[in-house]
């Protein structure tokens, strides 16, 4: 077969896998988090951590923590609509989060740690808004996480990339530590998952 042929067929088979691919915008306290929960979710084929819902242009990891721009630490997640739907995700997302509190997740305070969904479409606007609805109807309580249109999201720097996985040492309050193993000791120490526990119980999709 003709190497022209050969590069058309595999362009046309790389533009058709993606755009089998669809992708959801939320913001949910600490990006690690966010990604490690959703990358081990069946049908998600990546997630990236970033910042949206801001002015400032190409923000760094420090101007977002200061304040005043106006990001959430948010992630992209890429997923394939034919294994798990939007809806579907944004069901998991809510009862993952504290979807009561608008000053923050857990210990994290500020603007850039609020919780937030970023619909891309009318469409996922309208799931969006249902899945609220029934995770307040679920919760008994008012969910105040807003429903903003996606504004341009911005991949953060490349050491927040998959840091719960990472290999690097750190220090931590407990002391030098492995990436992976102060992520689990940020985890735990900010209160991440018993707080979702007690809000969602048995519906909480990944508390460890």
């Amino acid at each position: 077969m003709k190497n022209w042929i050969v590069a058309a067929l595999l362009a046309l088979a790389a533009s058709t896998a993606q755009a089998a691919t669809e992708k959801a915008i939320v913001a949910g306290g600490c990006f690690w988090c966010v990604e490690s929960d959703f990358e081990s979710v069946p049908g998600v084929k990546s997630v990236v951590s970033g910042y949206t819902g801001g002015t400032t242009t190409n923000p760094t990891y420090k101007q977002v923590g200061r304040g005043g721009t106006g990001h959430y630490e948010a992630v992209t997640i890429t997923f394939d609509p034919a294994q798990i739907s939007y809806a579907k995700i944004l069901e998991m997302f809510f009862r993952s989060v504290d979807p009561t509190d608008a000053g923050g997740q857990f210990c994290d305070r500020g603007e850039s740690y609020r919780t937030a969904v970023f619909p891309l479409n009318p469409d996922q606007t309208a799931a969006a808004q249902a899945e609220k609805s029934k995770a307040e109807k679920a919760l008994g309580q008012k969910i105040v996480t807003p429903i903003t249109p996606a504004m341009p999201f911005y991949t953060a720097e490349d050491y927040h990339q998959d840091y719960y996985k990472g290999g690097n040492i750190v220090l931590t309050r407990g002391g030098p530590k492995r990436q992976s193993e102060a992520y689990k000791f940020y985890r735990k120490a900010c209160g991440r998952d018993a707080r979702v526990k007690e809000l969602w119980g048995a519906a909480a999709p990944f508390t460890h």
